[in-house]
């Protein structure tokens, strides 16, 4: 019966279509059903075992728990380890992972129950997170790693010397410069380009974004193998289109490993390309207004808004858009299997205000025009460029004598509602053959598991046809334009790069500003509120109106403007928090919609009042 049952478990486990996030609260679960042995002691060890790693570098530390049986000491079963590094600035830990090494250790029956017991013993392998990655810091010395379960603790000592031993491989590819962009659209995918908060994991080097080519070459089906020697260097790719009344930016963050603690059924694969897209309103600025960023994690999308006029619909909306720098929109990105989630959302593990991970390791990215490679797996402000996907992914995708083994499984695009379809058939995912088959898709393969069901947007329907598919799942203000036919969209066949050029705020003028371009007009302010709870607050010319949404009324400490807000387009508007425990978020920038009012939401999470204090600036 034990045999037959530990065999049906297993089974079931390597079955069952079981999202990685539902696992892991299995495995919570789990471990507090086990817990009916107290655990006796517990120790750390060190893989390598000497605990010796060089400056910037990893090593895995494994908590074993025991318990003591007729004089016996045997292994227990354990998740829920919590671990640290005593000393400050002494490297840090990644959040915890099952053991991927071998493990014939004797574990202790907790149970007189023996199917429970063949239960524990089929799963523990699968959600027992007992490991964590260490990073070092770049100084050499001693550090103290320090583990507590069930109120025991325990310590090991690294040692971070620049003689120990490397287990990292050098990169064999390296990629220069890109040369000087013509596309006219590129500014504006520069402008908007998110700050892309990565989690990092037990492999950080698949956790960071990078090419397709990343490895030298264009073959899908050995970018798992290559990942070690492939170039760490920093890329997102990007595509524009346009309609008369707004643009769509979007981005895909590319990966060459989806991986887990636990490949079972498809969880891990070879390649991952996952994303988010921006409407922005055409409101005669050179920029536009951003309206709403969509985010894609596992075929779900997630809607995020900058403008509180626009309503949920087929998609609800999960949170407000925080910006880094005013213009660049944050999210999310989950390690090994790259859900991309707005920095509000309840799935982000991300806190923008602080700039710390709350799950463990990460990597912060922000657009540079240069592909810098992290330092190390917790590195911030780490640099990446951007590669039109038209240029690198849809121009080999339709030439019928590429011969690389880039794409797989071709597919005819049907989008639903009578809207253009694709003239032939085309690749809707990147070759790739570890661990699962072809799961990775371009923007152009990617669906909504939502809408498809509900037959509102095919497959690729939700990228290829963005304005369709946004004014399908979201109710934008009656009184605002929104077009559906493309200006400019080339996956679609409509227009050509050079055809439109992004709307200006102002006619063209010859000036000191370079040809085509008026003078800009710069204006600051510099304003100070002190904040107990959730404040809205509505800047406009040089007032300042603020409307509680929780917590006490605030105080206006400070409003210092050098120019009144102007009552015209701008070019640029951003937002600079210099002082907060919390969040300072634009909300929206002023535009004629708005009569010209910025719109700043300051949310403190704590007790008692704390003053905020940030700069607006802009261009007109």
């Amino acid at each position: 019966m034990g045999l037959m049952l530990r065999h049906c478990l297993a089974t079931l486990l390597l079955t069952l279509p079981v999202a990685a996030q539902n696992l892991d609260k299995f495995g919570e679960q789990l471990g507090q059903l086990g817990a009916k042995t107290p655990a006796t002691e517990i120790s750390l060890v060190a893989d390598p075992a000497d605990a010796r790693v060089r400056p910037l570098e990893t090593l895995i530390v494994r908590v074993h728990a025991w318990a003591t049986k007729d004089s016996d000491k045997l292994r227990l079963r354990r998740t829920g380890t919590k671990f640290r590094v005593v000393e400050p600035g002494g490297g840090w830990v990644s959040k915890p992972f099952a053991w991927q090494g071998a493990d014939d250790a004797k574990y202790f029956e907790e149970s007189s129950n023996s199917a429970w017991n063949v239960f524990n013993e089929a799963t523990g392998r699968f959600v027992v997170k007992d490991s964590v990655l260490y990073t070092a810091p770049a100084a050499p010395g001693k550090y103290t790693i320090e583990a507590e379960l069930e109120t025991k603790r325990a310590t090991i000592e690294i040692q971070v010397a620049a003689d120990a031993a490397s287990r990292v491989k050098a990169e064999t590819v390296s990629f220069p410069p890109l040369q000087a962009s013509s596309d006219p659209y590129r500014r504006l995918a520069e402008h908007w380009a998110p700050f892309l908060a990565q989690e990092t994991w037990f492999q950080p080097k698949s956790d960071y974004p990078a090419r397709f080519d990343y490895d030298g070459d264009w073959q899908g089906d050995n970018n798992w193998d290559s990942l070690e020697t492939g170039s760490s260097q920093a890329y997102v790719h990007y595509a524009v289109m346009g309609t008369g009344t707004h643009f769509f930016v979007i981005y895909n963050v590319f990966h060459p490993r989806d991986y887990s603690d636990r490949c079972v059924v498809g969880t891990c694969h070879e390649n991952d390309n996952e994303g988010l897209i921006l409407t922005v309103h055409k409101d005669g600025s050179e920029f536009g207004r951003l309206q709403v960023m969509q985010t894609l994690a596992h075929n779900n999308v997630y809607t995020f808004t900058a403008d509180s006029s626009v309503r949920g619909g087929a998609h609800s909306i999960s949170g407000a858009i925080e910006l880094q720098e005013g213009s660049h929109p944050a999210v999310f990105i989950e390690s090994g299997g790259h859900g991309i989630y707005g920095s509000t959302s309840e799935h982000s593990r991300f806190t923008l205000a602080s700039g710390e991970f709350q799950g463990g390791t990460g990597v912060t990215m922000v657009y540079k025009g240069v592909a810098e490679k992290p330092k190390h797996a917790n590195d911030r402000l780490v640099g990446y460029d951007l590669l039109p996907i038209y240029d690198e992914w849809w121009s080999k995708a339709v030439d019928a004598n590429w011969g690389q083994r880039t794409f797989d499984s071709s597919f005819d695009y049907q989008p639903f509602g009578g809207r253009p379809a694709l003239a032939a058939a085309i690749g809707s995912c990147f070759m790739g053959r570890k661990e699962a088959a072809n799961k990775a898709k371009p923007f152009w393969g990617w669906h909504d598991t939502g809408t498809l069901k509900k037959r509102i947007l095919n497959v690729g329907q939700w990228a290829l046809d963005p304005a369709y598919a946004v004014s399908k799942t979201l109710k934008f203000p009656p009184g605002q334009a929104f077009s559906l036919d493309y200006v400019y969209n080339p996956f679609l066949g409509v227009g050509t790069p050079q055809a439109v050029q992004p709307a200006r705020a102002t006619q063209a003028l010859e000036s000191a500003a370079g040809p085509g371009l008026s003078a800009p007009v710069s204006g600051e302010a510099e304003i100070s509120v002190r904040v107990d709870g959730s404040v809205e607050l509505f800047i406009n010319a040089a007032e300042v109106r603020a409307e509680v949404t929780a917590g006490a009324p605030p105080v206006l400490e400070r409003a210092d403007f050098k120019v009144p807000i102007p009552a015209a387009p701008l070019t640029s508007f951003k937002l600079t928090k210099t002082a907060g425990r919390g969040s300072v978020i634009l909300v929206e920038q002023p535009t004629a919609q708005n009569s010209f009012a910025a719109h700043v939401r300051v949310e403190d999470p704590k007790g008692g009042a704390d003053s905020y204090r940030f700069r607006l600036s802009w261009t007109q």
